[in-house]
């Protein structure tokens, strides 16, 4: 989605209903990027936020500062705020995480919703079916998102956001192979299915591979698309 566009969809919100805090607009614009609506390299003007945020700029900036702790948003000296563009080491630390949160999920999660897996995975088939890459990796997410809301816990779904933001960005390095997402439709069938049977250790190991599997092409596609050194 162009800038302008995102923009434009900030400006619906109601900020009067909420506490104009820096974190409460670290978790829209987290919200927007999760949802792809803010990509890679985009600039982040100052003023246009604050203006469609009905934030003070000082608020803005805290905003800012949670973000960047997060490798969500990058400060660039004498240049401005851009959203990332996640590099090979900010990839191993997102899936470093990832390998703790969701196979604890399925193993343990006592909120754990089959029947909205299930769900998700229907309408991953259908974007599927469509040839629709975006829509693809929007409904994978999904996936992730609730499993872990089946953990009950609030802590980790907002972890999961932060991370999903992250994963977003890192799909945008993918563009250039389109079959990345549609192979993890049937993986997440598979792992919906062991969990509707109550195999939860077996859904958890299934998943610490799915996850490695996921890191390592992520990875290799990375390296593949890295700009060979020439010789002089």
């Amino acid at each position: 989605m162009p800038m302008n566009a995102a923009l434009d969809d900030l400006s619906r919100l109601d900020p009067a209903a909420h506490a104009h805090t820096g974190e409460w607009v670290a978790s829209v614009l987290r919200a927007r990027i999760a949802d792809g609506q803010l990509h890679p390299g985009s600039k982040l003007s100052e003023l246009a936020l604050a203006a469609k945020l009905g934030v003070s700029r000082n608020t803005l900036r805290e905003a800012f500062t949670v973000l960047d702790g997060e490798m969500i948003i990058t400060r660039i000296p004498n240049r401005g705020v851009f959203v990332a563009a996640p590099g090979r080491e900010e990839i191993r630390e997102i899936y470093r995480v990832r390998r703790m949160l969701e196979p604890a999920a399925a193993l343990w999660g006592p909120d754990l919703d089959v029947d909205a897996l299930k769900s998700v995975v229907a309408d991953a088939r259908r974007a599927l079916a469509r040839g629709s890459v975006a829509d693809m990796a929007s409904v994978n997410q999904r996936f992730h998102e609730v499993l872990i809301r089946g953990t009950g816990s609030q802590g980790l779904e907002e972890m999961m956001t932060r991370v999903l933001a992250q994963m977003r960005l890192v799909f945008h390095a993918m563009s250039g192979a389109p079959d990345f997402h549609s192979h993890y439709v049937e993986l997440n069938a598979a792992l919906a299915e062991l969990l509707a049977a109550g195999r939860r250790a077996e859904a958890a190991q299934a998943l610490r591979d799915y996850l490695d599997r996921a890191e390592a092409e992520l990875l290799a596609h990375l390296a593949a698309d890295a700009p060979q050194p020439t010789g002089k």
